[in-house]
């Protein structure tokens, strides 16, 4: 599954609902004490996780509400789902999904007590017509006598009764116009407590790194970052198959016992048997049972040692886990939640977490959110990404979704300030461009030409036009008011790309457009670095559709796993683009083409 948006309400600062849409890579900025880590930690509450518990005093103090709430929605959901004893049936078809196809759980906890009391709910498009709205609340019991009151003889003989979704698929089908409307589906109690327990294991796994909370020996996530090791580790689907093994071994046979303590009670006292039914309480948290930690050689474990080191192996672990994303792998969902990562570390270690984080929320299964109020870290975000938190005239926190407003505020709040050094934006149409780009100039730099380096020349600022950092689009609006000529570069496989180019060449200044002589930039590569990188030997030329080549070589081999075009595209800009040399592009026929794009460069940037 994947997290889609969280809604609090009532929660601490957060009186009215306020929801938050998640991506793969979501920042949440704005200055301190505004609400950024509230939104993390009603998460870590949702998920359960150990760090952070729900109180009484979470409860908004202005509310005359008696409870809070926290809602998750969710897409990428499984096709099919257990709900009763081994019956398959689908979230669709048990209308336990929003309009839209989403699945939405809100949490409420009521503060009337000592201490907040949980319920579950799923939000959901559901039958509201009498009897047949709490269908997913009832036993097979119930559900037998519902059946035989609303359908005929005929047709209850026809439905398997031993399957409850059967029954409730035949009964729902019985009302020619079923009626539906969004409600709440209570699943934490009495019956149906069955579904949250078969829902709950799916959910993502969520792992909380706060920064900057005092420490605690029990708050291991905290003191050891090498407590989200085993968080990954259990996120293993491997792994999951082998614990739910144990769990449904263990549960089986400690059922079977408590089920022939039963009967030998019945032969003693049958009254005080009677209504005793042996049921398996809870499973275990398996994260509690499993301890790693970083030992020097004096034997001071990592959880000893000072915030900026403990915080130096938070970028060790996050780098490895971006490695261990690309190279791929099946997993449950994992959620990483990090509070100001930039905290105690130098600039250098800034930039590796950060490029980890982007690499980590490419991956299959994986979602990263940060919270941040340092202008160096923000500005080097994709400004889509971002999501910024402040306060209204009333002094109520507001969440701001990602658009040009929010993001001229937060260029505004936190001081992300073009780079004036900056005499041409080069246009390309993403990421993956900027990677070759700057790849290819240094292949020629590192043959001999003397061409510009678009590595280090601070002169050159890229705009990837389908989404850039909050820094490139600070750049952007800046740099158009002063005039700094553009460098547009797009790949020939788009027709309409030929009416931008002549758009920004017909402007009549210094800018300049054009296509790529060949198909695409992936194109401009040699067979030999592509082999090197992802272990497939190909054959292409210039109007060739690279990437599906590749992919489809690397998909055959069954050594590989397979990749689609997309994460070929980020591939070979990451490993093969930076393995180009100037013999290589000489070889491929690409270097005259290449050669002229930089010596225009720099005569723009004179």
């Amino acid at each position: 599954m994947k997290l889609e948006s969280v809604a609090v309400k009532n929660f601490r600062g957060y009186s009215d609902e306020q929801a938050v849409s998640i991506g793969d890579l979501t920042t949440i900025v704005g200055r301190n004490d505004v609400g950024k880590s509230t939104i993390l930690e009603a998460l870590a509450i949702f998920f359960g996780s150990e760090l952070v518990k729900p109180d009484a005093g979470d409860l908004h103090v202005g509310t005359d509400a008696q409870a809070f709430e926290v809602t998750c929605t969710f897409s990428e959901l499984p096709e099919e789902i257990v709900l009763d004893a081994q019956a398959e049936t689908s979230l669709d078809q048990e209308f336990l999904l929003t309009e839209s196809g989403r699945l939405r759980i809100r949490k409420r906890w009521t503060c009337s007590g000592a201490k907040p009391k949980e319920e579950v709910f799923v939000v959901c498009h559901h039958p509201v017509d009498d009897e047949l709205s709490d269908l997913l609340l009832l036993g097979n019991t119930a559900l037998k006598a519902r059946l035989g009151k609303h359908l005929p003889p005929t047709i209850v003989a026809e439905v398997n009764k031993s399957s409850n979704p059967a029954m409730r698929q035949a009964l729902w089908a019985s009302r020619k116009d079923l009626a539906l409307e969004e409600r709440e589906v209570p699943v934490s109690k009495e019956d149906s407590k069955r579904i949250w327990e078969k829902l709950a294991p799916l959910l993502p796994h969520f792992a909380l790194f706060q920064s900057d909370r005092s420490s605690r020996d029990s708050d291991a996530e905290v003191q050891d970052p090498m407590k989200l090791a085993i968080t990954a580790a259990l996120a293993e689907a491997d792994v999951q198959h082998a614990l739910a093994g144990i769990v449904a071994t263990i549960r089986d046979r400690a059922t079977e016992l408590a089920t022939r303590t039963h009967a030998a009670l019945e032969e003693l006292d049958p009254e005080l048997a009677d209504g005793l039914v042996a049921t398996f309480k809870n499973d275990p948290r398996w994260s509690s049972l499993f301890g790693v930690t970083l030992e020097g050689k004096n034997g001071i474990p990592i959880n000893k040692r000072g915030s900026g080191v403990r915080r130096l192996v938070l970028v060790s672990f996050f780098k490895a886990e971006a490695e261990r994303q690309i190279e791929g792998g099946s997993k449950r969902s994992v959620i990483y939640a990090i509070e100001e990562p930039e905290t105690s570390q130098h600039p250098r270690n800034q930039k590796i977490l950060l490029e980890s984080f982007k690499k980590m929320a490419q991956g299959d299964g994986c979602q990263v959110l940060l919270t941040s109020h340092s202008p160096g870290l923000a500005g080097h975000l994709p400004a889509d990404s971002l999501r910024f938190v402040a306060r209204d005239e009333h002094g109520v926190p507001q969440v701001r979704p990602a658009d040009e407003e929010a993001w001229e505020q937060i260029a505004a709040e936190l001081g992300v300030l073009p780079d004036d050094r900056v005499r041409v934006l080069i246009c390309v149409e993403g990421p993956n461009d900027v990677a070759a780009l700057k790849s290819l100039s240094g292949a020629l730099v590192a043959g001999g030409d003397p061409v510009v380096d678009l590595r280090t020349d601070g002169r050159f600022a890229f705009v990837p036009l389908g989404g850039g950092t909050l820094h490139q689009w600070v750049s952007e609006r800046y740099l158009k008011g002063f005039g700094r000529p553009e460098f547009h570069i797009y790949d020939n496989d788009v027709a309409k790309y030929q009416g931008a180019v002549d758009s920004v060449n017909e402007r009549g200044d210094t800018s300049s457009a054009r296509l790529t002589k060949w198909r695409e930039m992936e194109n401009y590569l040699h067979p030999d670095v592509v082999a090197n990188a992802l272990g497939v030997s190909v054959a292409f030329g210039p109007t060739d559709d690279v990437p599906s080549i590749v992919s489809a070589a690397v998909t055959a081999d069954v050594h590989l796993k397979s990749m689609n075009s997309k994460t070929v595209k980020r591939h070979l800009a990451e490993r093969a683009f930076p393995d180009m040399t100037l013999d290589l592009l000489a070889d491929a026929g690409a270097a005259d083409e290449v050669r002229t794009w930089m010596l225009d460069l720099a005569q723009m940037a004179d």
